[in-house]
């Protein structure tokens, strides 16, 4: 069995809609990535400034940074059946508009109890974004193309660390400017250039490519009957009854995606909130420049998504890209642990690049996993437990800093987790209408059995 690229295979109507649909709305979701990116770790960047003026302590921000994702996990699934509902146009504008106010209103985090108010608003604001959008490229993109829709996404996250650095340290430097302190400037203007955004979504944005005007009928056609029919062979694929959307919870396939997710979700934040820190060890740099030496380990990560996802497309073989992100990230957050301030900036690079190139390949597997009904409130689920991972990561990082001065400890607890969600790459299955073709046959080889004549399921029974 080869492993063979759809591309020579598509005719022209279809490569013609998959190229207008990728130039057209991959460039305007990574602008919402980016501005998302920025809102929801420019906190990071707040850090000292909000200690010193509101007295929050290092215990304190880990907490406050880390509810944020407990109300988004709340209400990830409700949004992302919302955002089926009524469309990804509607729902995805007022998703941007409604955290854009929020953001704004940090502004007036002058104690703890706001602190922490807020942040839980801004969780359930933002919540079913990013699983609505993973959703929405199932609703554009065939398999041959979607780890690059992917990646280009996650993407966007290294490029907003490289704007959020620099735009963060010149804004923390508005200090009293209109009698207001720079930190305030920062959660105002990056606020407000969300709201900004969603009135550009909701004049640019389609829902689904029937509703796309730059799109000829023919090409609508060639690629709504690709998306149907690689829909068909999934399903047919499952030959136990599809679950429902509880019982999801009970198929070991999506548990072992949830832990994997929330592995990559903890090693990001864990450096992401702290990353400002370690350069700040450094000594004697001043806060734009240390904005501007914070982008350095998102610039290489950029390049290394975009690799990743070519590479994931063209081989077909996700959980080795996979796996090999968890290897850096495992190894960099080690060695950074130990290390001297200098070295461990270095080493976050390794890191960085690891559980970018991780979280940019994993949903191409269970895009490919899940099946109808279930695609939407499966990503939702994945993504909201996962990104509890969002809440472990600095509270664990800010408890154990409080405790020992170091974040140390912490950050080999969550190189002990990339290398079980290394472990866990190894048992993950999924289906193209069949298995992956290349890692398929090197198992079948390494057993000496035929490959199989027909699909077969991969699926545990629930």
């Amino acid at each position: 069995m080869k492993h063979t690229s759809t591309a020579a295979t598509n005719p022209p109507a279809l490569d013609a809609a998959t190229k207008k649909a990728f130039r057209r709305l991959v460039p305007l979701v990574m602008l919402m990535f980016v501005v998302n990116y920025i809102d929801r770790v420019n906190i990071g960047f707040a850090k000292d400034a909000l200690e010193a003026d509101s007295g929050i302590g290092a215990g304190a921000y880990g907490l406050g940074a880390g509810l944020f994702f407990v109300t988004y996990a709340i209400f990830e699934i409700p949004s992302n059946i919302l955002l089926e509902r009524y469309g990804a146009k509607f729902w995805l504008t007022r998703i941007m508009m409604s955290w854009g106010l929020v953001s704004a209103l940090m502004m007036f985090a002058h104690n703890e109890a706001i602190f922490y108010t807020l942040r839980m608003a801004l969780g359930a604001a933002e919540a079913g974004f990013f699983a609505g959008v993973i959703f929405y490229f199932t609703q554009w993109f065939p398999n041959a193309i979607r780890g690059r829709a992917n990646a280009a996404l996650y993407s966007a996250s290294a490029i907003a660390a490289v704007i959020a650095g620099p735009l963060s340290g010149a804004l923390l430097s508005m200090h009293d400017t209109l009698g207001l302190r720079g930190w305030q400037w920062m959660f105002l203007i990056e606020g407000l250039a969300a709201i900004a955004v969603g009135a550009l979504v909701w004049s640019r944005l389609e829902s689904r490519p029937a509703d796309a005007d730059w799109l000829s009928t023919e090409e609508k056609m060639a690629l709504l009957d690709r998306l149907a029919a690689e829909e068909a062979e999934r399903a047919a694929a499952v030959r136990s009854k599809a679950p429902s959307r509880w019982s999801m919870l009970r198929d070991p396939q999506m548990l072992l995606f949830c832990f994997v997710y929330f592995a990559a979700q903890l090693a990001q934040y864990s450096v992401t909130f702290w990353l400002p820190d370690f350069v700040r060890d450094i000594g004697g740099l001043s806060e734009f420049m240390i904005g501007l030496i914070s982008v350095i380990p998102f610039s290489v990560a950029f390049f290394a998504i975009l690799a990743a996802g070519h590479l994931s497309d063209r081989t077909g073989l996700r959980r080795t890209v996979l796996g090999a992100g968890f290897l850096l990230a495992a190894l960099g957050l080690t060695v950074a642990a130990l290390a001297s301030p200098v070295l461990a900036v270095v080493m976050l690079i390794v890191a960085t690049t690891g559980f970018k190139v991780a979280a940019s390949s994993f949903f191409a597997i269970p895009q490919q996993y899940l099946v109808g009904a279930m695609v939407a409130p499966g990503i939702a689920l994945i993504n909201s437990i996962g990104n509890l991972g969002g809440f472990v990561a600095p509270t664990l990082l800010g408890q154990v800093q409080e405790r020992t001065g170091s974040v140390s400890g912490g950050l080999l607890i969550v190189a002990g987790i990339c290398l079980a969600a290394l472990a866990g790459c190894v048992l993950m299955r999924y289906r193209n209408g069949k298995p992956d073709d290349r890692e398929e046959v090197s198992t079948q080889r390494a057993d000496s059995t035929p490959p199989p004549t027909e699909p077969r399921s991969v699926r545990p029974s629930v």
